[in-house]
């Protein structure tokens, strides 16, 4: 069984700021961690392959510095660690940010072999949007779970997955086929400490590098010239007034104040 995992380097969100001249995050002077949520994608998939054996494999677009967080991954059980990073790639949206990435998860796949499950966490905490889990899913055509709370089973002759997901209205199991793509809840598992062998092993890791050089993406689908998402403006909402506790007594009372301003607002508003 082959596991992908897509992680990605966000900035902490206790120290984060916004440059609210360009509507973009302040990354500078801000420390870097593995994204929450795909923290607990990596720790589901290593958990899957020490139940029924396999590989782990982990990518992440980013710079550079992108690769303490894969060596981190490494750390947790994973087998094989990517770095797609490339200046073509620079401020790439959703679209574009899915469209490298399934690139560079072919890439994967023609030297590690087919995957099974691919997983991520259910978003970004820097970006919250949610969108590139599944953007690259579609470019795979394949099934899509979000919001994945639990795996109940794994059938390796049919080939088929049963997993608990959240909905508005509480969870439900969905079973489906490999190869699936599924987005994780923090809820899914708890983060193990890392063995010592696999801290030493992560340390002495080499990380794999992808680019346009080696690998087979087009530059006209990546980076921010080539991103249709544009921020127009980002600003600070304005600070709410605290409202104010109404106390007229009896229940009765407070009641009969309610209905008498709420009446005398729709009034004013025309709506009665």
């Amino acid at each position: 069984m082959h596991l992908l995992v897509f992680i990605k380097q966000v900035p902490d969100a206790s120290q984060v700021r916004v440059n609210y001249n360009t509507g973009t995050l302040i990354r500078e002077g801000v420390p870097a961690i593995i994204n929450p949520f795909d923290k607990h994608a990596i720790e589901e998939a290593v958990r899957i392959k020490e139940k029924f054996s396999g590989t782990v494999s982990v990518i992440t677009m980013g710079p550079p510095m992108a690769e303490s967080s894969l060596k981190e991954a490494l750390s947790m059980g994973v087998d094989n660690a990517y770095l797609l990073s490339d200046r073509v790639f620079a401020g790439s949206d959703t679209l574009a940010t899915s469209y490298a990435l399934w690139a560079g998860a072919k890439k994967i796949i023609e030297e590690k072999g087919d995957v099974d499950i691919f997983l991520s966490g259910k978003q970004a905490i820097d970006g919250d949007t949610a969108q590139t889990g599944p953007g690259i899913a579609t470019r795979f055509d394949i099934p899509l779970v979000t919001y994945a709370i639990a795996i109940k089973d794994i059938d390796l002759k049919k080939r088929t997955i049963e997993i608990v997901r959240l909905i508005e209205s509480g969870a439900e199991t969905i079973e489906t086929t490999f190869p699936c793509f599924i987005t994780v809840e923090e809820e899914i598992n708890k983060i193990r400490y890392a063995p010592l062998p696999y801290l030493i092993r992560a340390a002495r890791a080499t990380i794999k590098i992808l680019n346009t050089k080696n690998t087979k993406i087009d530059s006209s689908k990546c980076g921010l010239k080539n991103s249709p998402t544009k921020v127009k403006k980002a600003f600070t909402p304005q600070k709410r007034e605290r409202g104010e506790m109404i106390n007229k007594g009896s229940m009765q009372d407070t009641l009969n104040f309610l209905y008498e301003n709420i009446e005398s607002t729709l009034k004013d508003m025309g709506k009665i």
